[in-house]
């Protein structure tokens, strides 16, 4: 009996499951934590009610209390009778609060619940639309209020009635999601990050016997309240038909909407149109990171961008352009169709479920455009972003990407005075890292040593003690441009085209010798 009641306890950490999306990075730490949380706070609420009621309340009088021990401990403290219906009334407004969080926390995992099952196809997307306000699927919660609502009205009420209606829930979800983990370990052998303890290696094969165990242990349980609990198995088994018969009309009709086309995951999005881009309109912060979508098979850059990117101090943007083209193309009334297709939302989906998995938070942003590069360098000065974050191009190298999105950014008729980073993320994980705009050069030890050397010569003259090695680099630069602008601009033409040679015959040793 003690064995089935601890199941109860634990429903409190099967709410993770439903809140696992929106829990912060880092998302396993933080997950530890809460499980650990919740885990004390069981033990002790649970245990100590107990201990204390049989310590406080007297034998001939505990009877009176079992339906509510904490009650019984209230009046039976020591101190006047005043004093004691205070303390009632305060446990009675607290036992409000807790019940309303309960309530709260079943219509978040219900809502997650129906949310999946959409996702995967059975539910019409009908049930999924965000709200136009909220961004809320508000369709799901306004159902699952309304079941709540006829459950209750249908039990009249009933504590133990609704007791052991939850008890089976409980039970038979986590036996059939045990179930379901342990089908999984044989139908799905790709690698995991974390594995149920106990598994031994037969022939080649992986015998999860920890998952087989914890299996066995739900079943036997769930088996027994199946069979003690009249009520609770006739209302659940009824309960459990009902919405059988609806997920599998509901899918049907979605099987016969979309014919022959393979059924695809996607996420609902609430559209916000807006006339311009700024940090208010898109509610971001200035110095955030700016990442470039759309290809949703190559989102290895954005995985980067979330690696780096501490979202509770810089915001990330993804951007993705929606290309523009034709005689009718204008800038004005564009419809949310052409700005949002199909092909965005299953991109942006892909790019939700990265940053779920991370714990972070991503604003979406489609730019219409009929050029990609000035859209993005307009995005980003008006966004007034610090990072620009890209994956590898199929047909331009990083080189040459650097120089589409430099040539965009001299272009601004209002440049940031910020310094922008272009990272150009390669397939194999390698970052290449370039600077829009006026920066400071990344100078060779050849060249630093020969700034250094002109220094320790200039400094030997009288009155020179506090010359500094910018002096030297700004001298050098203006008599550069002087001789740029007079008879001898061909002559440095050419020698600052000796010196592109030099590195490129360099590089190309570097990397021949790398590919010996």
């Amino acid at each position: 009996m003690a064995f089935g009641h601890s199941f109860l306890a634990m429903s409190g950490e099967e709410s993770l499951a439903q809140v696992n999306r929106e829990l912060e990075y880092p998302k396993h730490r933080n997950l530890m934590k809460a499980g650990m949380v919740i885990f004390v706070y069981s033990l002790l609420f649970t245990s100590l009610v107990s201990f204390f009621a049989y310590a406080i309340i007297p034998d001939n009088v505990r009877p009176q209390y079992f339906d509510n021990l904490i009650s019984g401990i209230a009046m039976n403290l020591a101190g006047p009778f005043s004093l004691k219906l205070i303390f009632q009334a305060f446990i009675v407004i607290v036992g409000f609060l807790m019940l309303a969080g309960a309530v709260n926390t079943a219509i978040i995992g219900s809502n997650g619940v129906l949310n999946r099952v959409s996702e995967d196809g059975v539910l019409t997307d009908w049930f999924r639309a965000p709200h136009r306000r909220y961004g809320t699927t508000y369709r799901m919660i306004n159902l699952i209020v309304i079941l709540q609502l006829l459950t209750i009205i249908g039990s009249r009420g009933n504590v133990y009635v609704l007791g052991e209606a939850y008890a089976f829930g409980v039970i038979w979800s986590f036996a059939f999601k045990g179930l379901a983990v342990l089908v999984l370990r044989f139908k799905d052998r790709r690698p995991r990050e974390w594995k149920v303890p106990f598994n031994i290696s037969l022939g080649g094969n992986e015998i999860p016997l920890g998952l087989g165990v914890i299996a066995a242990l739900l079943f036997s349980v769930a088996g027994i309240n199946l069979i003690t609990k009249q009520v609770a198995t006739i209302s659940g088994i009824a309960f459990t038909l009902i919405f059988f018969i609806i997920f599998l009309v509901s899918e049907r009709i979605n099987e016969r909407k979309r014919g022959a086309a393979a059924h695809v995951e996607v996420d609902q999005f609430r559209l916000q149109p807006q006339e311009i881009i700024s940090n208010e309109t898109v509610e971001v912060r200035p110095g955030n990171a700016l990442c470039l979508v759309r290809d949703y098979n190559t989102l290895d850059h954005v995985r980067k961008a979330l690696d780096v990117t501490h979202t509770g101090k810089r915001d990330l943007v993804v951007m993705t352009v929606q290309v523009m083209k034709g005689p009718d193309t204008g800038y004005e009334n564009i419809g949310e169709q052409h700005l949002f297709t199909n092909y965005e939302q299953l991109l942006f989906s892909r790019v939700t479920s990265l940053a779920e998995k991370a714990g972070k938070h991503v604003d979406l942003l489609v730019v219409p455009s009929s050029n990609i590069f000035e859209a993005i360098a307009h995005t980003a000065a008006h966004l007034d972003s610090a990072d620009i974050w890209a994956g590898r191009s199929s047909v331009l190298t990083p080189e040459e990407q650097a120089k589409r999105i430099g040539e965009a950014w001299e272009s601004l008729p209002n440049r940031p005075k910020r310094q922008v980073s272009f990272h150009v993320v390669e397939p194999d994980g390698g970052v290449d890292d370039f600077s829009l705009g006026a920066h400071a050069p990344k100078l060779a030890d050849d060249d630093v040593e020969l700034i250094h050397c002109l220094w320790l010569d200039a400094t030997k003259e009288s009155g020179m003690n506090d010359l500094h090695h910018r002096e030297i680099v700004a001298l050098a630069l203006a008599r550069l441009a002087e001789e740029m602008k007079g008879k001898e601009r061909r002559q440095m033409i050419e020698r600052m085209r000796d010196l592109l040679n030099k590195r490129r015959r360099r590089e190309e040793k570097e990397v021949a010798k790398d590919n010996e």
